[in-house]
């Protein structure tokens, strides 16, 4: 058995503030994310690297959930550290992703001081920034991991829904500060101080706030100390035997959890794209039809066609972020209607009325894979940055229903398994808006439920990850056959025929059309759960 030492607490003389501080990392990580997700795909193509290419890069999404958080949750878990489990492990994850974030900005003057050859140095900035990016991922990976858990570990069980409510606010406004940030002109306001691109700049902003949300929440927190961990002989047996309990789980499903895990593997396909590509698409909009000759060859072609990106993106996190909060308000809740609403009575036939015919959750996720679907199938059409714009703040609504139906049934279906009371039969939460993106399990949703969550919502998370993969494959197939070359927008050195054909269709709408076959079948799929 082990032993431990102190009580966990978190400095703040009201409730509000000691969630604020102790959730304050979310921001820093999220940032680091939106940076991450807007201008990363841009840059690497100004780098030389194909559309293709660029997807195999991004493998490392996936790849990092998988690997790196069993083995940071074991390291964790057992770590005897006078500064605790978590903290530790934060720091060193912040100081890594702040130095990878550097380094990825400034890949070229890096190179460059150590190399002259311009044929070598061209070849080695790419290998460093692909590197560095793999380095963001994993450490950041790290950091959230851990994150999530203090969280769990400081909260007694009473408040672990505020926590994970709170995380999941400051996620959200870590997305809008990090994308609105992107949308405007960093070099015109600090000059160039702080790097001479809009790139350089944000990955310079990036790692000080990763530091600076990391240094607040980690001062604001004490955790209590593992001074000692009794081994089990037996103990590799043991993990042997949780592999094996989790394959054999995935193989006996029940068929409600079934279709819930099918519904969001092949929802996920069609996520994916647009999640990592939608800001280089609005980018690329721009540039093929918005753009006039003279800022095309514009000295900074990255971070104008970021900044358009960004805006997108902002509209579409701030969209998102309005429907998590008003979309619950207008949504029965699973299996509600033992609950008698008592309105006064002076709204009664009007309130009434409402709940007659408010939709529920069920209804509201087809409706969103649906709508997420259309939105999807014209892209290919658009032809105006505007429009494209339009599009992807459009997809915000069904994204933050995305992010709350299958944590909330799975929850349902899990508290059954678990023979406890329905938490949701009275009212409906946000649990976690902003859970299962780019593949990341969600902890807090697991840390409140019985003890098969754990397992179950583990399950949840292979079925959000495999697609991933599936989808890089996808695009890498797409982007080989309708834009083989380099960026024709970015890839300014590269030589005429080196680059891919302008005039063709645009590969990254096509790979989100057919991405959007998979939000297709995801609403029939989710339609079946009726009947299960």
């Amino acid at each position: 058995m082990s032993t431990w030492s102190g009580k966990p607490s978190v400095k703040g003389s009201t409730e509000t503030m000691r969630m604020f501080l102790l959730t304050c990392v979310s921001i820093g990580i999220t940032f680091t994310w939106g940076v991450e997700m807007t201008y990363c795909t841009p840059y690497l193509l100004s780098l030389g690297l194909s559309k293709g290419q660029t997807s195999l890069v991004w493998v490392a999404g996936p790849l990092s959930g998988l690997i790196v958080q069993p083995i940071i949750g074991v390291v964790a878990d057992e770590s005897t550290s006078k500064w605790g489990r978590r903290r530790p492990i934060i720091v060193i994850g912040s100081f890594i992703v702040s130095g990878s974030l550097l380094a990825l900005g400034f890949t070229k003057e890096i190179v460059d001081f150590f190399i002259s050859d311009k044929d070598t140095a061209q070849l080695m900035t790419i290998v460093l920034a692909v590197l560095s990016l793999y380095s963001v991922d994993f450490s950041i990976n790290a950091v959230m991991s851990c994150g999530r858990s203090l969280v769990v570990d400081t909260l007694p069980i009473s408040k672990q829904q505020t926590g994970a409510a709170w995380a999941s606010r400051m996620g959200s406004l870590g997305h809008i500060i990090g994308y609105a940030m992107g949308a405007i002109n960093l070099v015109g306001i600090f000059g160039p101080t702080l790097g001479d691109t809009q790139f350089k700049q944000l990955t310079v902003i990036a790692a000080l706030g990763m530091l600076t949300t990391a240094f607040i929440t980690c001062w604001a927190v004490t955790e209590r100390i593992l001074l000692s961990v009794r081994h089990d002989p037996r103990q590799t047996d043991v993990r042997f035997k949780v592999v094996r309990q989790i394959w054999s789980t995935v193989l006996t499903l029940p068929p409600r959890i079934q279709a819930i895990c099918n519904a969001v593997f092949w929802s996920w396909i069609g996520w994916f794209p647009f999640i990592v590509y939608s800001s280089t698409w609005v980018g690329e909009t721009y540039f093929r039809y918005d753009v006039s000759a003279d800022a095309r060859n514009s000295d900074d072609a990255l971070g104008d066609m970021g900044r358009i990106g960004s805006t997108a993106l902002t509209v579409y996190s701030t969209v998102s972020f309005i429907s998590a909060w008003v979309l619950p308000a207008l949504i029965q809740a699973p299996e509600d209607k033992s609950f008698t609403h008592r309105p006064p009575a002076s709204i009664a036939p009007l309130i009434n009325t409402f709940n007659k015919y408010k939709p529920d959750l069920l209804t509201a996720w087809i409706t969103g894979n649906i709508m997420f679907a259309c939105a999807m199938f014209i892209t290919p059409f658009a032809t105006s940055f505007r429009f494209a714009t339009a599009i992807v703040a459009l997809c915000g609504i069904p994204w933050s229903v995305a992010g709350w139906a299958p944590t909330t049934f799975l929850g349902i279906e899990v508290n059954k398994l678990s023979g406890q009371p329905d938490p949701t039969a009275r009212n409906i939460e946000m649990r976690n808006v902003s859970v299962l993106e780019m593949g990341k399990p969600d902890e807090e949703s697991s840390s409140s439920s019985g003890g098969l969550s754990g397992v179950y919502f583990g399950i949840l998370n292979i079925y959000v990850t495999i697609p991933q993969f599936l989808s890089t494959l996808m695009s890498g197939m797409v982007f080989a056959m309708l834009e083989p070359g380099k960026s024709p927008e970015l890839a300014h050195e590269a030589h005429p025929s080196e680059t891919a054909d302008p005039t063709g269709p645009n590969a990254i709408a096509v790979t989100m059309f057919l991405g959007a076959l998979g939000s297709l079948v995801a609403a029939v799929v989710t339609k079946k759960l009726r009947y299960v």
